[in-house]
């Protein structure tokens, strides 16, 4: 029996549109933020939820209150859900920190996909591996725990992406960086193993040459 998840990235938030490296870093929604938030709201509105489940950072919890506000329905928290960390380099221009490590980015660019999967550009932050790993296995807990259910994730864009990387539903190269917009969605559903993608909401798949 299949649990079906519907993981949604946050509303923007100021850092959003600044650039910034937001990883573990607790900023909280905008006001275009919110309206995104509200307007996922009335997408999911008629979808029956069992359970609900957040990253503990403000800008994903605050997402999760607007979906979840007619519901009757607490709002369970963990880091498991968290962005991936950029450790010491979170807070700081994007653009900036791919010129100053543009030696590692470049190494990067030249791997496979599994290889760039586990490479560490940030010494003291996590890599893609051990952030979309710690994000499956909870995924795979709540699949067992809530069998035959509907389950809510709050989340983030970073993490999304490598999840969908991960699954082989696209590769890095098809989605970047600005692929999983503000207020996206991914519809999966689990056994507790697998995980089979079943629909996407505002994520761009890029063609690529």
């Amino acid at each position: 029996m299949y649990t079906t998840f519907y993981i949604v990235r946050h509303g923007q938030t100021d850092w959003n549109i600044q650039m910034r490296l937001q990883g573990h870093t607790n900023i909280s929604l905008n006001e275009v933020g919110r309206e995104q938030a509200d307007e996922i709201a009335k997408t999911l509105k008629n979808i029956h939820f069992d359970a609900i489940y957040s990253s503990d950072l403000d800008r994903a919890v605050q997402t999760t209150e607007i979906i979840a506000k007619e519901r009757e329905l607490a709002i369970k928290t963990t880091d498991a859900l968290r962005e991936k960390s950029y450790g010491s380099y979170e807070g700081r221009d994007r653009n900036e920190v791919q010129q100053e490590l543009k030696h590692l980015f470049d190494q990067w660019k030249k791997l496979s996909d599994e290889e760039k999967m586990k490479f560490k550009i940030y010494e003291d932050g996590e890599s893609d591996q051990e952030a979309v790993e710690r994000f499956i296995r909870h995924l795979r807990e709540l699949a067992i725990a809530y069998q035959g259910k509907n389950i809510l994730i709050a989340s983030h864009g970073g993490i999304m992406r490598y999840f969908l990387v991960k699954l082989g539903w696209a590769t890095y190269g098809e989605l970047d960086s600005h692929a999983i917009k503000n207020a996206a969605y991914i519809k999966v559903e689990s056994d507790g193993v697998d995980f089979f993608i079943k629909e996407t909401h505002l994520i761009e798949k890029a063609k690529t040459s």
